[in-house]
C-alpha cells in the first residue's frame, strides 16, 4: 500500500459555484474507489480516495484487510468495469495519456454516508476520468461513457440560485444531491448541492449513533 495525497479533489459547496453552464449529475452516496491504467501495464493499481495498492493478489489482500466492507470492490472493478473502460480508452485517440485514473463510487441500494449493508449487491458507478491534461470535461465524459454505469444526468444549463434551491427541496428525485460540473478538460470546476432531506437524515443518524455510544 502507498499513502497518497488526496487522489480525488475535495468539492466545495454551492456557495463557491460560478453562475455558468454545467451538467448536474445525481450524487452517488457511496465510497470513492479508483483504478489506475498505464499504457505499458494496463490496469495496475487501485485504491480509495487516500491510498493506493497494486492491482494484484497481494495488493487486493492488503486492500481488503485495510478496508472492511469493501472486500468485493476490486473484484467488481476487474470483472465488470476494467475491460469496457480499456476498450473505450483504446478507441479514443484523444486520450493520449501514459496514465489514466478512473474514479468510481462503490455502493449498494441501501448505502448511506459511506456505510454499506453486507447483504446488498454492490456496483461501481464511474463518475470521472483523469488523463494527462486533467479531469475529463463533463460533456466528453457523458459522450464517451454513457454506455457504462455512470450517474444520471439531472440537469443541463446555467447553474442558478433557483436550481440550487430546487435541488435542496427535492425536486429532482435525488437521494443525496447533485454534483454540478462545467469547463473544459483540465479546467473542470465542480460543486456539490445536497438535499435538505439528506442533511436531516445525516444529522438524525449521527445523533442516534452518539446516543447509542453513550448508553
Amino acid at each position: 500500500m502507498a499513502r497518497t495525497k488526496l487522489v480525488y479533489p475535495k468539492m466545495p459547496g454551492s456557495s463557491a459555484a460560478p453562475l455558468a453552464s454545467c451538467i448536474a449529475f445525481d450524487k452517488c452516496d457511496g465510497t470513492n474507489f479508483h483504478g489506475v491504467w498505464d499504457a505499458e501495464f494496463g490496469w495496475h493499481a487501485f485504491g480509495t480516495r487516500r491510498d493506493r495498492f497494486d492491482l494484484d493478489e497481494t495488493g487486493i489482500a492488503e486492500f481488503n484487510a485495510a478496508h472492511s466492507g469493501l472486500e468485493d470492490a476490486a473484484e467488481i472493478f476487474l470483472n465488470k468495469l476494467a475491460e469496457p473502460l480499456q476498450a473505450i480508452i483504446a478507441a479514443q485517440g484523444c486520450y493520449d495519456s501514459t496514465e489514466i485514473i478512473a474514479f468510481t463510487e462503490y455502493l449498494g441500494p441501501n448505502s448511506f454516508a459511506g456505510a454499506h449493508k453486507a447483504v446488498d449487491e454492490k456496483q461501481l458507478v464511474l463518475f470521472d476520468l483523469q488523463i494527462a491534461a486533467g479531469i475529463l470535461s463533463p460533456e466528453m465524459f457523458v459522450q464517451d461513457f454513457a454506455m457504462l454505469s455512470i450517474p444520471r444526468v439531472v440537469y443541463r444549463g446555467k447553474l442558478t440560485g433557483k436550481f440550487t434551491t430546487e435541488v435542496r427541496e427535492g425536486k429532482f428525485r435525488v437521494s443525496e444531491g447533485v454534483v454540478c460540473k462545467g469547463g473544459k478538460t483540465g479546467e473542470v470546476w465542480m460543486v456539490k448541492i445536497k438535499t435538505n432531506a439528506y442533511m436531516e437524515r445525516l444529522q438524525d443518524t449521527f445523533a442516534q449513533d452518539w446516543k447509542n455510544y453513550w448508553e
